[in-house]
């Protein structure tokens, strides 16, 4: 039986995150259920079209149970981390289905390929991908479902199937008066063939019953009232706990642990096991491992040949960072439009700055954990939070040697996304849960303590941006170059600059609307010994704020001001101009100050636009400066995606990535002196309190262009925006984050 960790004798008894064939076995016995479970014996008719490749979403039986009260076990092939997919997936779903979405029950999916329904073919929850590569063929699985239930509905009643429409949960014959509910038709409906997807026609968007509506989201309740169950909670029968203590530079490897038998005889310790790169403690409680692993008393030593995981004993960010304001080079082109040099020798006005990105940890609240246990018939199982979980399948297929068939993931709740939960080789607890519980021969729980998860953390990268523009006679922009001398993400997973040069390097620079006739964005590719992952809205969090800040330069010089700089930019650019006259109006109108607020406070505003994943945003914040400090009282934002399922799930997510826009340009920044990270816990990686959030006012503006993501688009312009307002305030240009670096008065 897996339970739930220290919850109430009777929750404790439920099966929690079952594995597919214990699921499997569990959900057949659900007697007349429309029971669509991957592996399931089917009918005869099915069982024809069992074996034929189908368009990825169309195989309904991997995805839908229909229960006999009607009730709707979906599984997503998204993974719910707070972001709202869950209830989405069920609007969409349930839209073309006819069920009201309240009546779903909304699981991860285990890993298979049925579950790759991204326009791209992959399955991954990142880059705000996944209602909008998927949102057809999410209607269309629902659609084809919804037709197997009139087919059956018509054999039932014995009425032609055109005769037959749905309301919510329900099959009707008007001319006759009967009707049955769905839960009434699952048993026959079950054995029925899955339909052509050519033959079901989708909805017209004008009979929406719940698409673009804001109802309540599925998961509310469950974590209102802490049965939202998560890799931490999760245990099984016979498991052990475990813990770790980490070299405190990554490349090190354990020698001598002085201290073994001491801690060997600690109340509770099972085990002490060397790992590569650290050393963990097996016992029967987890504070028990914790303990007794910060006991070790470990001989760190160096490696022979260091390898690109190896972090240098004299390492600083502070030296980094003038290294790569230094770099010499022109870089590698990203961008060029017209011709550069031909625009800054007509240019009337020219002007240059260096700008800085910080370091930055993910600092979620949920610590990395894992679940793994061996069994019998020569599975591994895992219960590990992650983003892919094919991606995970594989990768310890490759570790382990087993056969990915033979490698079950469970992917319950994640505590937040923010592009922590990738396969990161050195950052990632799962390959030390595999190789414990190997050893020990039972299942085991690891968990990283805070210390540990700062230690061994991926991070978003450092860059300096050298820019030039060169600017008319009215002040207006003729020429700009941006030279990125950074690491991007990607090349930091891949430890290496490809053949082709990292987008994720100079998104936010590259790209841009702005109507400006020369350009030039390039790269200088620069290895830091960091070790790099992607973050919430990946190179758009650092580059918007860099570019966003140096437009406000140009208008600066060009005497401009920076919102009638930004609309003469975007002329003919309909729906930008008016994105950015929307956050105008929702602010009560543009005004950059200084003035005098109600308060009697000084404030002043700025404003920035980005277009991250297919979404256009434009915000405007209003700052003071109190105590030398910045500030943040309200941040308007408009949000273009295009066309939208749930309006109160975007403005939860507008709210959200504001939090973590202002975070990061206020307060956040990894400090590494000597090879260690400063910040082993968020004493001294403070992030925003609660006292600190702005108040946040969102407009949605549906243009009706192709749909673009929600959870990451909001927050690239929030630090520019802040940035702008403070430099306007102040008079002091803000070149680098976080603002606590500085002073103000």
């Amino acid at each position: 039986m897996i339970r739930f960790e220290d919850t109430d004798e009777t929750l404790g008894e439920q099966p929690a995150n079952l594995s597919r064939r214990r699921f499997l076995l569990a959900s057949s016995s659900l007697a007349g259920a429309f029971v669509l479970g991957v592996g399931l014996p089917i009918g005869e008719g099915r069982a024809q079209s069992a074996n034929v490749a189908l368009p990825p979403g169309t195989r309904v039986p991997a995805f839908l149970e229909i229960r006999p009260d009607s009730s709707i076990k979906f599984l997503s092939p998204f993974v719910e981390g707070g972001q709202g997919i869950f209830t989405a997936m069920a609007q969409i779903v349930g839209e073309e289905l006819d069920a009201d979405p309240a009546t779903f029950v909304v699981e991860n999916a285990p890993a298979g390929s049925q579950y790759k329904v991204m326009d791209s073919g992959m399955r991954i929850t990142g880059g705000s991908q996944s209602v909008r590569s998927s949102y057809t063929t999410m209607r269309r699985l629902g659609a084809l479902a919804r037709q197997m239930l009139l087919q059956a509905a018509s054999t039932a009643l014995s009425v032609p199937v055109d005769e037959l429409h749905t309301e919510p949960g329900r099959v009707i014959h008007a001319a006759s008066g009967r009707s049955l509910t769905y839960g009434e038709l699952a048993e026959r409906a079950r054995d029925l063939p899955v339909p052509a997807p050519e033959t079901v026609k989708l909805k017209d968007p004008a009979q929406f019953r719940w698409i673009g509506k804001p109802i309540q989201r599925l998961d509310m309740h469950e974590k209102s009232t802490g049965q939202a169950i998560y890799t931490i909670d999760c245990r099984v029968d016979d498991m052990l706990h475990a813990a770790v203590q980490h070299a405190p530079r990554l490349g090190l490897t354990a020698g001598d642990i002085r201290n073994v038998d001491q801690v060997k005889g600690m109340k509770g310790v099972h085990s002490v096991h060397v790992l590569p790169g650290a050393v963990g403690v097996v016992a029967e409680r987890w504070w028990q491992a914790k303990r007794a692993a910060e006991t070790l008393q470990v001989s760190w030593q160096e490696p022979q040949t260091p390898d690109a995981n190896y972090m240098p004993a004299d390492f600083s960010t502070e030296a980094f960072a003038t290294s790569l304001a230094q770099e010499p080079g022109n870089g590698e082109d990203a961008e060029v439009k017209g011709d550069f040099a031909q625009g800054m020798s007509t240019a009337k006005m020219t002007l240059s700055a260096t700008y800085h990105s910080q370091y930055l940890n993910h600092a979620q609240l949920e610590p990395p954990s894992a679940l793994a246990r061996f069994n019998n018939d020569g599975t591994l199982e895992l219960w590990i939070p992650n983003q892919a979980p094919e991606m995970f399948q594989a990768d310890i297929a490759k570790r382990t040697g087993l056969a990915a068939e033979n490698i079950i993931i469970h992917s319950p709740l994640l505590g937040g996304f923010f592009g922590r939960h990738f396969v990161y080789d050195t950052a990632m607890a799962y390959p030390q849960a595999i190789q414990l519980a190997k050893a020990v021969g039972r299942p085991v729980k690891l968990i990283w303590s805070r210390e540990e998860e700062f230690l061994r953390d991926t991070h978003r990268p450092m860059a300096a941006v050298r820019f030039q523009a060169g600017l008319d006679a009215q002040g207006y922009p003729v020429a700009l170059e941006a030279i990125s001398i950074c690491e991007g993400p990607t090349e930091g997973i891949a430890g290496k600059h490809g053949s082709k040069l990292d987008p994720t390097a100079v998104e936010g620079l590259a790209g841009k609307s702005y109507t400006i006739p020369n350009v030039r964005i390039a790269q200088i590719y620069k290895k830091g010994p960091v070790k790099l992952g992607y973050w919430r809205s990946v190179g758009n969090s650092m580059n918007d704020f860099l570019y966003e800040c140096f437009l406000d330069e140009i208008a600066d010089r060009g005497k401009l001001d920076p919102f009638a700089l930004r609309l003469h930019l975007l002329q003919g650019n309909d729906r930008l101009t008016t994105l950015l006259n929307a956050v105008a109006e929702l602010s009560g109108g543009w005004q950059a100050g200084p003035y005098t607020a109600a308060d009697g406070t000084r404030r002043a505003r700025g404003v920035a636009m980005a277009s991250p994943f297919g979404t256009e945003a434009a915000a405007i914040a209003e700052v003071s400066i109190e105590n030398g400090q910045v500030t943040v009282h309200q941040i308007w934002e408009a949000i273009d995606p295009g066309s939208i399922v749930n309006p109160a799930i975007v403005e939860a997510q507008v709210n959200g990535a504001v939090a973590l826009g202002l975070s990061q340009v206020l307060l956040e920044e990894s400090v590494y002196e000597k090879g260690l990270p400063v910040a082993r816990n968020y004493d001294m990686y403070p992030i925003l309190p609660p006292s600190r959030m702005a108040q946040v006012h969102v407009r949605i503006v549906e243009s009706g262009a192709k749909m673009g993501g929600i959870g990451e688009p909001p927050l690239p312009a929030v630090p520019p925006a802040v940035a702008n307002a403070v430099s306007r305030l102040t008079g002091e240009r803000i070149r680098a984050m976080p603002l606590s670096r500085y002073t103000f008065s």
